[in-house]
């Protein structure tokens, strides 16, 4: 059942990254030069739903090297409360990007004992004390050690009073599949939406239609399934009840941050319905289409520009043309 009253806030726990990119003209035979973007999935989503004009509060640990200022002043430049997020001693995490001629990035990592990982029972038990109608969580925060295990089991208990959503963001050069195998049963019981992508679809469900993935997966627990597929759109199944929404047409500069931002928008436009704050039992097919519609939008425009660089609500119509029946962006 959903909250009655004002859409409320949601809470992201995850980590931030920084990813770093060549610049190819300032680069040459003595060196390369790289400039580092700070970004991270979860991060990435939590700056895409603030911008859109939910109270997002982001639960972090936040290294006390260059990168991790760079992460707090993005955030908060974006207006997400950091108010409950973790000092910590250890680097952050760095994600090396290799953009294709189609702007599709692949990322080498360099994370081992990185602060993301290094949730305590105790920092997660303060998390808790929030009125958030939704936790969002995925990412490698939830399956790197020891901090992944830790993260499940607060899902646990923050699914007494909110709605659970995850994105796993399937990393496979550096987290096994099998691991991803093995986890994905307690990740689909703990949560009410599931969203990933037609990449990751095939690494945790090889071999399988996306139809029968969805199956798999509402039958372990999960009433909400969303599959984006980059310009072809997403499909949508909700608890067996099946979709396929489109996405608009738009000259991509990157893909950068796409997903990430289509979460921020499904969440965003969901707690405007008031489907958040519990089980999804009163969501409807017209509206979560509708969501994933204001979602494909958002991600959209965060391909229009270069890396993840989300959209703000005031932005709403800038290049790609809203959908007729969807109000202003943060509405």
């Amino acid at each position: 059942m959903a909250r009655s009253g004002s859409p409320g806030s949601i809470t992201v726990l995850g980590e931030c990254v920084a990813d770093i990119f060549e610049d190819p003209a300032q680069s040459g035979p003595e060196g390369l030069s790289l400039r580092a973007m700070p970004g991270g999935g979860p991060a990435n989503t939590a700056v895409a739903l603030a911008r859109l004009g939910t109270p997002t509060r982001f639960l972090g640990r936040f290294s006390n090297d260059t990168f991790g200022t760079l992460f707090r002043a993005r955030l908060n430049s974006s207006g997400v409360d950091l108010t409950a997020s973790v000092n910590a001693r250890e680097p952050s995490t760095l994600a090396v990007a290799d953009l294709d001629a189609t702007g599709q990035a692949t990322y080498t990592f360099y994370a081992d004992g990185a602060a993301d990982w290094q949730w305590t029972d105790h920092e997660l038990a303060e998390a808790t004390k929030d009125d958030a109608v939704c936790l969002h969580t995925g990412s490698l925060a939830l399956v790197r050690q020891p901090g992944g295990s830790r993260i499940e089991d607060h899902l646990a208990q923050a699914r007494e009073q909110a709605t659970v959503s995850i994105d796993p963001n399937v990393r496979p050069l550096l987290v096994p599949p099998s691991v991803y195998h093995e986890r994905l049963p307690r990740w689909c019981a703990a949560a009410d939406i599931l969203r990933l992508s037609e990449e990751d679809c095939g690494i945790l469900a090889p071999g399988a239609s996306f139809q029968e993935a969805c199956d798999t997966w509402h039958a372990a627990g999960v009433q909400l399934v969303v599959i984006t597929l980059g310009g072809r759109g997403a499909l949508v199944s909700l608890d067996g009840t099946r979709v396929t929404v489109p996405a608009p047409p738009v000259v991509i500069v990157d893909t950068v941050g796409a997903g990430d931002s289509f979460t921020a928008g499904l969440l965003h436009r969901l707690a405007a319905l008031g489907h958040l704050g519990g089980r999804l039992d009163e969501l409807t097919l017209e509206d979560v289409t509708d969501a994933c519609t204001f979602a494909a939008h958002v991600a959209a425009l965060t391909c229009s520009v270069s890396g993840a660089n989300p959209p703000w609500a005031d932005e709403s119509t800038l290049r790609i043309g809203a959908a007729p029946h969807l109000p202003q962006l943060g509405s």
